[in-house]
């Protein structure tokens, strides 16, 4: 049954405008944590030379996901793959992207270690590891609203919450990332490009 997503109908067109400068102009892009499989077609929609593979761990978001595709039809984009980032093994062996939207704050830290991990796997050198969301960072003040929505994370799950950009920084280091980019987005939102160095 397809899931409708107020919040990816909103950031659906600015997230697009950034990624249509960091994507590669074709190949494979695996999305990780795609939910209800709007973005992951609209991009799909968008991008015509890339191929589109979504996935998700939660089994009622795939089930969403193949009714978008269903519906669609589109050729580029695939069907779902069930896929846990903070899993050593993934169901696929090669990427020329990794995408991963409103992801990194609603998961375990694990999951984030896990991301850069099996981004590192499957990105060859140069290879763009692309994340959206809230994020926390040194010299900025962050906004009442990020502050708010950290904390009811954390009431929900103690494993959640805002991450820290220079956390994020680190975790990519450890596996041959650098961050190559950062773009504010609306309300209160980052986009980061870390690229794979060898």
């Amino acid at each position: 049954m397809k899931r409708y997503a107020p919040a990816a109908q909103r950031n659906i067109g600015p997230i697009a405008d950034v990624l249509a400068h960091w994507l590669p102009p074709s190949g494979l892009v695996l999305e990780v944590a795609s939910g209800s499989g709007e973005h992951g077609l609209a991009f799909a929609r968008q991008f015509s030379d890339l191929q589109w593979q979504p996935t998700d761990p939660d089994e009622a978001a795939r089930a969403s996901i193949a009714a978008w595709q269903k519906e669609e039809g589109r050729e580029n984009f695939l069907p779902p793959m069930a896929l846990d980032a903070a899993s050593g093994h993934w169901p696929v062996i090669h990427a020329d992207a990794v995408l991963a939207i409103n992801m990194v704050h609603i998961s375990p830290w694990a999951a984030t270690l896990g991301l850069f991990a099996g981004a590192g796997r499957l990105l060859g050198i140069g290879g763009a590891l692309i994340l959206y969301g809230p994020y926390l960072e040194a010299g900025v003040e962050t906004a009442p609203s990020n502050l708010a929505f950290d904390q009811s994370l954390k009431a929900r799950n103690k494993q959640w919450g805002l991450r820290h950009v220079d956390d994020m920084r680190a975790a990519a280091v450890a596996e041959d990332f650098v961050l190559d980019a950062r773009q504010a987005m609306p309300a209160n939102n980052l986009m980061l490009l870390f690229r794979k160095i060898t």
